[in-house]
């Protein structure tokens, strides 16, 4: 059931929103040098490698300085790209994934392989689900890339700190993926979207009731 609804809304959603995709398309060669999108592999269901989708929001071959994003000010954002990620437009192109297969619209979101090889085994069983575009760490740590731009060591802060909590946070859900949970997360990011809330929100950590 939870694969029909991945792909009626992937498909509805790239027919309504193509228009604004050309849109961004335009927008984003406009104002910097370099592809429409950014392609990166991820690690997902099984331990396979798959090719994600995104709009490019940084120079090209920013990836050469480093797999995190530290901060809004990172220099190798851009302009235009500065605000696909406030509203995580950046991310819609995802659906094509979702289409494929690769991806289901709520799930762990998949990590790059030099981060994975970090995973215990007990950490390891992530890999057991199919990745997804939105999840319950997405939505508490919004706004990660502030978290680490205040870090002295912002890579040994995402190995040691966040992405085990991250793991945790999804935890509920890749065991009772129900369709209940399913569009709970769905609502709880497009609240979190919406109302331009971020950051790691320790007041209120977001939990499937």
């Amino acid at each position: 059931m939870i694969r029909l609804l991945d792909l009626t809304i992937a498909i509805l959603g790239m027919v309504l929103f193509f228009p604004f995709l050309l849109l961004f398309a335009l927008l984003i060669v406009t104002d910097s040098w370099g592809p429409v999108f950014y392609l990166q592999k991820r690690v997902g269901r099984g331990g396979q490698d798959f090719t994600l989708y995104k709009f490019r929001t940084m120079r090209s071959d920013a990836d050469k300085n480093g797999l995190l994003t530290i901060g809004a000010n990172d220099s190798r954002i851009t302009k235009f790209g500065l605000f696909l990620r406030r509203y995580k437009i950046d991310e819609v192109p995802q659906l094509i994934n979702v289409f494929k297969g690769d991806m289901s619209l709520v799930g762990p979101r998949p990590e790059v392989r030099r981060y994975v090889d970090h995973y215990s085994e007990e950490q390891k069983k992530i890999l057991l689900v199919r990745p997804g575009v939105t999840d319950m760490a997405s939505i508490f740590y919004k706004d990660e890339n502030e978290l680490l731009n205040q870090a002295s060591d912002p890579d040994s802060l995402y190995i040691k700190e966040i992405l085990p909590h991250k793991i945790s946070l999804n935890q509920f859900y890749i065991e009772n993926p129900s369709l209940k949970n399913y569009f709970y997360i769905i609502y709880l990011t497009l609240r979190k979207v919406i109302s331009g809330s971020g950051g790691k929100d320790t007041s209120r950590e977001p939990t499937i009731r």
